[in-house]
């Protein structure tokens, strides 16, 4: 098997479309073809199998995807400490982040890093919590700002960043909470919720289940923070959204914040990587963050924050 054999492979699995592949790879059909075959004939079992008018994985060939996915993040990963090692300055920080930490506040965060550091490459990967995972199990980003996580493998706490979560509503809306009970009030809304794999969804839905018990509630799936925002300016409903969020909206009047029981709800965003030695120009990054106070060590924050590090078994909540 031969490392372009490999990149194949992991490219159809992903698309799940040999054209597809073929395509992202700036190949032939026939070429993709091949060379599955040949990777196929050298492992001695399927991979992959045809489904209607597609194909599909078999079991053997998801175990493997996932496999291949670490290796090929791996690679990558060492081409870049080598690069970092060789020259620290002209090195490449592959982070990713979850869509709200990566809409509102790693923009500033960079700007401050790249005015020390000009010359960092920087490898960005935006989108919600389920894709930051797969990234970082992958070893496909060297860090991943997000909120609590919750990755299939362990992973290392680097810093923390407290933010809290508020629930907002149209002017008019959130001033017709005042003259109501706001539990009767709550109940009777539409919550605005982002996509499945959201941290923020996740987190909504717990608060509803904690605070709204058997009342009914009604909920619309809307997507992007944007959408979220722009929904609630319309009236469509209330959201549950980081402060960060929505802070030009408040000061601007187009959104207010309604005191519902249980609000602001506090959380934080965190700062992992996976075990081991960081690349010199990820581990510059981390420096940056600490030094500056943009995070908190994890143990600072376990002390002084109501969401603590120490209550995830599968986290190694230490700086390197």
């Amino acid at each position: 098997m031969t490392l372009s054999q490999l990149r194949t492979f992991l490219a159809v699995a992903d698309t799940g479309s040999v054209h597809a592949a073929a395509d992202q790879l700036f190949v032939t059909a026939s070429a993709i073809s091949a060379s599955l075959t040949a990777l196929q004939r050298s492992l001695g079992f399927p991979l992959l199998c045809r489904e209607g008018r597609g194909i599909r994985l078999t079991e053997a060939g998801t175990v493997y995807a996932d496999y291949v996915r670490r290796v090929l993040g791996l690679l990558d990963e060492a081409s870049g400490a080598a690069a970092a090692e060789a020259n620290p300055e002209r090195g490449a920080l592959r982070i990713a982040a979850s869509t709200t930490a990566g809409e509102q506040i790693l923009p500033r965060l960079l700007t401050g890093f790249r005015q020390r550091h000009p010359h960092i490459e920087f490898r960005l990967d935006v989108g919600n919590r389920n894709r930051g995972r797969t990234l970082l199990d992958g070893h496909e980003t060297d860090l991943l700002l997000s909120g609590r996580p919750t990755p299939t493998r362990e992973v290392e706490v680097l810093g923390v960043r407290p933010y809290e979560l508020i629930a907002v509503a149209a002017p008019d809306r959130a001033a017709d909470a005042d003259r109501h009970d706001p539990l009767d009030w709550l109940a009777g809304q539409t919550w605005l919720l982002r996509e499945e794999g959201s941290g923020t969804r996740a987190a909504t839905e717990d608060y509803l289940a904690r605070v709204t018990s058997e009342r009914p509630t009604r909920t619309l799936t809307v997507g992007s923070n944007a959408a979220i925002r722009e929904s609630a300016i319309a009236g469509l409903g209330v959201a549950l959204i980081a402060r960060d969020a929505v802070a030009r909206e408040l000061r601007e009047g187009r959104l207010a914040e309604v005191a519902l029981p249980g609000t602001p709800v506090p959380k934080n965003w965190y700062l992992t990587a996976n075990p081991g030695t960081l690349p010199g120009t990820a581990g510059a990054f981390v420096a940056h963050l600490l030094m500056t106070g943009e995070f908190q060590s994890p143990q600072v924050n376990a002390a002084t924050h109501a969401e603590p590090v120490e209550d995830a078994p599968y986290l190694h909540a230490q700086t390197r």
